[in-house]
């Protein structure tokens, strides 16, 4: 019987059977089977900004494509209870009211918060 510490217990220091990089690649390789390229964070919380606000349409200008990266993470982080849904303007983009500060994390921290945050969000809306 392995200990905790055990190697094997271990990928990239996550516990290896709740392995979020692992499904993270999967996530990875049906997006880029659905889109031709594999997809970097920014363009993963993109397509979740369209499909929050619901318009498929090919063009957007610089400054909404930023807004749909926040319409993005303000949704994903909904359900873990730091933003919620205000409203949603005439345009029918979402307004999110943050309900406490986000955690303090380094770079990789906030990139394994992001990416479990994602992961869930494909999950929940059986996008996987």
């Amino acid at each position: 019987m392995q200990g905790i510490d055990s190697p094997v217990d271990y990928l990239c220091g996550m516990n290896v059977k709740d392995d979020i990089q692992s499904r993270w690649w999967a996530l990875e390789e049906k997006l880029m089977a659905r889109f031709g390229k594999k997809p970097d964070m920014e363009a993963i919380l993109f397509l979740i900004g369209i499909q929050e606000i619901g318009d498929f349409r090919t063009k957007f200008t610089k400054e909404q494509k930023q807004d749909l990266m926040h319409v993005a993470v303000c949704s994903l982080l909904s359900p873990s209870g730091y933003y919620e849904l205000e409203m949603a303007d005439e345009e029918g983009w979402p307004h999110y009211r943050q309900l406490k500060p986000l955690p303090v994390l380094n770079f990789i921290e906030q990139e394994q918060f992001m990416k479990d945050h994602i992961l869930l969000y494909f999950e929940n809306q059986d996008l996987n």
